[in-house]
């Protein structure tokens, strides 16, 4: 060998008896591709207790027969590089070993691939002997030794052999061995040391793998004649073999909970565990299991998921289950180390437990007339977890309170349920009350839960002495004003509630601010005592209100109340006003003037307006009284804007219309009072105006009529936009009454052919005078003759809105306007005297 060259022999170490020789490493030569059935080597088992051994290989394309032969399983590839693996064994006495198998390719040779028995090599060494049947096969030269092992934790005597170093220049140098790095010069310091001689390196005391898993050092060779190194350094590392000298630990939280009742399988937790041995051996190969807990949870063998195991977990009957758990490595094996812990299992809570009630029925008393007060306390127990809404007992009356006399709480703290009276009960309408009342939770029912439970409660109500009570306990009474005294007009009495008898009642006045009426004190009698006035502003809308007391012989009493519908009659004259004299002024030409007397009536039609006018006797006859309610009263309707010209306020004449069905835009009238002067009026599109006039007190008998209230004609056109002009009609008539519209338009009902006037005159004192509706008139008349085409808009149909008080037949207004022109449905609810008006008129076609 040449000088210079640095290699390493290896050296058999026995580790377990002296007669069982297994060596560290071999190499082996083999072609670059290996066959199935080659065979690799045999690792020498002689000595060792061959009965009963474990052989296996690392590597699975390499398998191990039970005489130690490595054989090839499949086709394998060895590169340039080399292929390594390891074989790991254990005698029959329990003992274990490792050995590394280096193979690398035969690149200047061919190998015949036949099954032979091929020993280990080892590098040529003074001091080594090889056996009998050893073949010594020359393999190229390694500049890098193999990694060197030792066993952690090894047991004395110390030191121990670990492998030989050697350097080629000791064929031509007389050479010492020097060795520095981690386990030597650096700590774990003084582990390692080399005999500098034969370049033994030997391990001095026991080390842990899993606080040192390797060390390397570098390794040096001297001269000792020079001092000088023959050979470059060699790095050196020593591995260190892993034993089981480690128990897995549990390293996650062993608190878990799941829902009662849940189904098998569900996941409950998962229980870690960590293990400082070495990674992916059988030291590190953990197994879960249950030692307790078993007929409920089951355990992952090696994911240590706990699942639940049945469906009929119940909290109720135990929350907490502790379940013991071992881990143990050595995939569970007897000699595998292990530790056990307390898992902790906590069911929650789900609404499997309806409230119960203690009793089978629960009774109560109550006072009638008695209210918002606690009648009964229902106790309920409830299994599921306090304070949840599992367990808040929610109660509901189901039956017997129809009425609303009872309300129920639950009392936040005890969870029962407080029955509270809210409306009196009344003693004479029923002594007991039978309730039905169901107890619930604010969450719904789960699992294998049933309904809720009810329970009947009764309620049974006292009696007692109450005041005398008045049917009905409102009356009226329709009475014309002015009705004497002394007269009649009914009989209020009370009744005992108790004895249902008006005996030994006495009534009295409790409130009559007008004293109108007077009570028999032991009959009930309602008498006039003073004059009732309708006018009186004692009386709102027609009516006057009494209260009457009655008092049974206890002193208990009870109140009624009696409403006068007061009907008018005529009991006031006709005042002219504002005054009694009046001023009338002579034109410029000596031509006289005319004034206007007006006149008001407090009575309510029929007995107000219309009034009749006269001058009294021996007046010298130059003065006229002209009835200014015989007024011009004019429709007319266009499609477009245009001037319509007033001259002539010539007397009632009708012009018919040459259409006889409303146009499709037209929807409902308004009316336009015509003054008698001659004014120009702008015409709106689809709409109907009507003017009225006034009448004057004049001296000289000259004519037309002023401004005053509208009036109705008995008759009107039919209207349609499809013509571009209709021709108008004048009326005569000589009922009034005052309109409300937004220029002074009219209130009043109309159809096709009818155009009806309201019965509500008497409401014209009531609201404007005459001389303001002139006013208002002159306003509209002036708006329409200067406004341009912009105003159409606003100037929108206006249907009636008011008839006045007092109609005996009452209102009309459903038929002022219908959408459905040919629809007569709305005659069947118009009332009994249009049936009777119906009647009359079919009887007379039926006549024709």
């Amino acid at each position: 060998m040449a000088p210079g060259v640095f290699c390493v022999s290896l050296l058999t170490v026995i580790i377990a008896q002296s007669e069982c020789c297994v060596p560290h490493s071999i190499q082996a030569q083999v072609p670059v591709e290996v066959r199935p059935g080659y065979v690799i080597s045999q690792v020498p088992v002689t000595g060792c207790h061959i009965q009963g051994q474990w052989l296996t290989s690392s590597d699975p394309h390499f398998a191990m027969r039970s005489d130690g032969t490595i054989v090839t399983v499949d086709v394998t590839t060895v590169t340039a590089e080399g292929r390594s693996f390891w074989v790991r064994g254990r005698d029959g006495g329990g003992r274990r070993w490792r050995m590394e198998v280096h193979l690398s390719p035969d690149l200047e040779q061919e190998h015949i691939q036949v099954p032979m028995r091929v020993p280990f090599n080892v590098p040529a060494h003074k001091g080594v002997q090889r056996g009998p049947s050893e073949v010594l096969r020359r393999s190229k030269r390694r500049w890098s030794p193999l990694p060197f092992t030792i066993i952690e934790q090894d047991i004395p005597p110390f030191p121990k052999d670990v492998e030989l170093v050697g350097s080629d220049s000791s064929v031509n140098f007389t050479v010492y061995y020097i060795i520095s790095g981690s386990g030597v010069t650096m700590p774990p310091e003084k582990l390692f040391s080399v005999d500098r001689d034969t370049g033994m390196v030997r391990v001095h005391y026991p080390v842990d793998r899993e606080q040192y898993p390797k060390f390397v050092f570098t390794a040096q060779v001297f001269d000792r004649r020079s001092g000088k190194e023959t050979d470059r350094p060699l790095d050196i590392t020593v591995l260190v073999e892993d034993i089981n000298d480690n128990a897995p630990t549990f390293s996650g939280p062993l608190t878990f909970s799941v829902l009662e009742q849940c189904k098998p399988g569900t996941e409950v937790g998962e229980v870690k565990s960590t293990d400082k041995d070495e990674a992916d051996t059988p030291h590190t190969k953990i197994r879960y299991t249950l030692l307790t807990g078993g007929q409920f949870f089951t355990i992952g063998s090696h994911s240590g998921l706990i699942t639940a195991k049945t469906s009929t977990l119940d909290r109720e009957t135990q929350v907490v289950n502790a379940v013991t758990v071992e881990i143990r490595d050595m995939d569970g094996a007897n000699n595998g180390l292990f530790n056990t812990a307390t898992a902790t299992i906590t069911l929650l809570d789900i609404n499997d437990n309806p409230p119960t009630f203690r009793e089978t029925t629960y009774k109560a008393t109550v006072k009638e007339n008695q209210a918002d007060m606690l009648v009964l306390r229902i106790p309920v127990d409830d299994k599921d977890e306090e304070k949840t809404p599992n367990w808040n007992a929610r109660f509901v009356i189901t039956q017997g309170n129809e009425n609303g006399n009872f309300r129920i709480d639950t009392d936040p703290e005890t969870n029962e349920g407080l029955l509270y009276v809210i409306k009196p009960l009344d003693y004479e309408k029923g002594k007991t009350v039978k309730l039905m009342i169901s107890a619930q939770n604010e969450a719904p029912l789960v699992g294998m839960a049933g309904t809720w439970l009810s329970i009947p409660v009764d309620v049974s109500v006292g009696d007692e002495d109450e005041g005398p009570e008045f049917t009905p306990p409102n009356m009226v009474i329709r009475v014309k004003e002015n009705t004497p005294n002394g007269t009649l007009l009914s009989t209020y009495t009370a009744l005992d509630p108790e004895t249902k008898s008006s005996k030994g009642i006495k009534y009295y006045t409790k409130f009559d601010p007008g004293s109108w009426i007077a009570v028999g004190e032991t009959t009930g009698e309602l008498r006039v005592a003073n004059t009732i006035d309708l006018e009186s502003p004692l009386v709102t809308n027609g009516a006057y209100t009494i209260t009457i007391k009655a008092v049974d012989e206890s002193k208990k009493s009870g109140n009624g109340n009696i409403t006068l519908l007061i009907e008018d009659v005529n009991d006031n004259v006709p005042m002219i006003v504002p005054g009694t004299y009046l001023t009338l002024c002579e034109g410029e030409d000596g031509q006289m003037g005319s004034v206007t007397i007006e006149a008001e009536d407090a009575d309510l039609s029929p007995y107000a307006r219309p009034f009749n006018f006269m001058l009294p006797e021996g007046h010298d006859g130059k003065w006229r009284l002209r009835d200014i309610q015989s007024l011009l009263f004019v429709f007319y309707c266009t499609t477009k804007g245009e001037k319509i010209y007033m001259e002539d306020c010539s007397g009632g004449m009708l012009l018919k219309s040459n259409t006889e069905a409303p146009g499709d835009e037209v929807k409902s009238a308004a009316l336009l009072n015509v003054p008698s002067t001659g004014v120009a009026v702008d015409t709106v599109d689809g709409s109907v105006k009507g003017a009225g006039l006034v009448g004057l007190l004049d001296q000289n008998g000259v004519g037309c009529p002023a401004p005053g209230p509208p009036l109705i004609g008995q008759k009107t056109i039919n209207l349609n936009r499809e013509s571009s002009r209709r021709d108008f009609l004048t009326a005569q008539g000589q009922s009034s009454f005052y309109s409300t519209g937004q220029y002074g338009g009219g209130n009043f009902y109309t159809d096709t052919t009818f155009l009806k006037q309201s019965q509500a005159s008497s409401t014209l004192s009531a609201l404007h005078t005459w001389k303001t509706n002139g006013l208002y008139l002159g306003k509209k008349l002036v708006y329409f003759a200067d406004e341009s085409e912009e105003r159409y808009a606003d100037d929108v149909a206006r249907a009636y809105g008011y008839e006045g008080e007092g109609s005996p037949a009452g209102s009309v207004g459903c038929c002022s306007d219908f959408g459905d022109q040919e629809n007569l449905d709305f005659l069947d609810s118009l009332g009994s005297k249009f049936k009777t008006l119906a009647n009359i008129c079919m009887d007379k076609e039926e006549e024709i």
